[in-house]
């Protein structure tokens, strides 16, 4: 017999989550689904908040220690970070854009606002006073928050995962500046521990659909609050929701990307799209920028007349710190549900989204589900409770789908960007 694969698991987890949370509405059997069911909701979640800080860590100094030719391949090296990092900081602010004018999580009415700072966001009050008391330090205040006086303290705290991402940077520079047989055993490990950071984000996502029925029933009972009604605002929102995401990731791509291509190389983009496709639709299928790898490696050399050299290095190094598609996303959910919780987010806070986001994406592992943890990430760097993401997952697999297609011609992108680069300098 075929065995089903996750994101058929995961989309009848969803679709009987919700039938379940209806009948439970209609049978009066509330208190059953809030006691016995959505504690299976919240352990998945801690088990996303618990792998944060390892995934970031093993994945970031893997990424940074991956450029050890960087004598060799170093304008290759620079050109890859400098344009993975305008790109990702271009889809955050497109994200943030987006969701700003169109608003989706206003369509709540200020009821249900309410009623969601009580239920998901119980310690947001106190977050945000925290955040009133800092208002008038240094504008640089930020720079002193992000260097750690103590790795161990901040590894223990999600929320100062900045600075856990700024020690991972120096300790991958440091390899990189040591040689190879000095940093033998270190490499070793550092390669060990990622690879089973990915096999436990493996083992958590196989948790997946059990966790997501679990969450999306407790989500319907306690949005209902018995009434049936109630549920038509939860889905309009996620509607338009899900129209800023999309919006967003189609700009990157027929915009963003394009024109990126037109100011650095002289391929149409119809040329590139077509050479892309497969992999496109691979990404689209698998929701995994690295199982999406080969094949996007075996385009860009063979479609895209991309040099073998630029493919093995960039592509790779891409996978890991290029998620255009997962930061856009992460800037519209992050605001999208603290607009559901009635939280008007500062432009200080907007910065950090994108801050984070920026550097959160470095060390997101390309596997599905690594942009939930990322976005747990940003939201509790703003102050937000990380239990909202619950509100999303009703739509969260089809757009982790068109996302990871962003993620990868994004990748793509910039290794032609990179090859006609590095070919005008010969």
């Amino acid at each position: 017999m075929r065995k089903i694969q996750l994101h058929w698991k995961i989309i009848i987890g969803m679709i009987s989550g919700i039938l379940f949370g209806f009948f439970g509405i209609l049978l009066n059997q509330d208190s059953l689904i809030i006691n016995w069911i959505k504690p299976f909701g919240i352990i998945f979640i801690n088990l996303l908040k618990l792998i944060a800080v390892p995934l970031v860590f093993a994945s970031l100094i893997k990424g940074i220690s991956s450029l050890n030719n960087i004598s060799k391949l170093s304008k290759i090296g620079t050109y890859s970070v400098f344009f993975y990092l305008i790109s990702t900081v271009i889809a955050i602010n497109i994200g943030l854009i987006t969701v700003n004018l169109l608003k989706p999580g206003d369509y709540f009415s200020q009821s249900k606002k309410t009623e969601f700072r009580k239920k998901y966001a119980s310690d947001t009050d106190k977050k945000l006073s925290i955040a009133n008391k800092v208002k008038n330090n240094s504008p640089l205040q930020f720079l002193v928050d992000i260097v750690p006086e103590n790795i161990i303290e901040s590894s223990s705290k999600n929320k100062n995962m900045l600075q856990v991402i700024f020690f991972a940077i120096i300790f991958g520079l440091s390899i990189v500046l040591l040689s190879e047989k000095e940093t033998l055993y270190v490499r070793g490990f550092i390669d060990g521990l990622n690879d089973i950071i990915l096999k436990m984000i493996d083992l958590i996502m196989s948790f997946a659909p059990i966790g997501v029925f679990s969450l999306l029933a407790s989500l319907i009972v306690d949005f209902s609050d018995g009434n049936l009604n109630n549920l038509f605002e939860l889905f309009s929102a996620l509607g338009l929701y899900s129209l800023c995401v999309i919006t967003g990731l189609v700009l990157m791509i027929f915009l963003i990307y394009p024109l990126f291509l037109k100011l650095f190389t002289n391929i149409k983009y119809f040329e590139f799209f077509k050479g892309i496709f497969p992999a496109q639709m691979l990404a689209f299928s698998t929701s995994s920028s690295a199982a999406t790898l080969p094949m996007t490696m075996d385009s860009c050399e063979k479609k895209l007349n991309i040099s073998k050299q630029i493919c093995s290095f960039v592509l790779p190094l891409g996978a890991t710190i290029n998620m255009d598609g997962t930061s856009l996303y992460q800037a519209i959910a992050a605001v999208f549900i603290a607009q559901a919780f009635g939280i008007d987010l500062s432009i200080s806070q907007q910065i950090t989204i994108v801050l984070t986001a920026t550097l959160a994406s470095i060390g997101a592992a390309a596997v599905p589900g690594a942009g939930l943890v990322m976005l747990i990430i940003v939201l509790e760097s703003i102050g937000v409770n990380p239990e909202g993401v619950s509100l999303i997952f009703a739509v969260d697999r089809i757009l982790d789908m068109l996302r990871t297609v962003v993620n990868v011609t994004g990748d793509a992108t910039i290794a032609k960007i990179i090859d006609a680069k590095i070919n005008d300098l010969n």
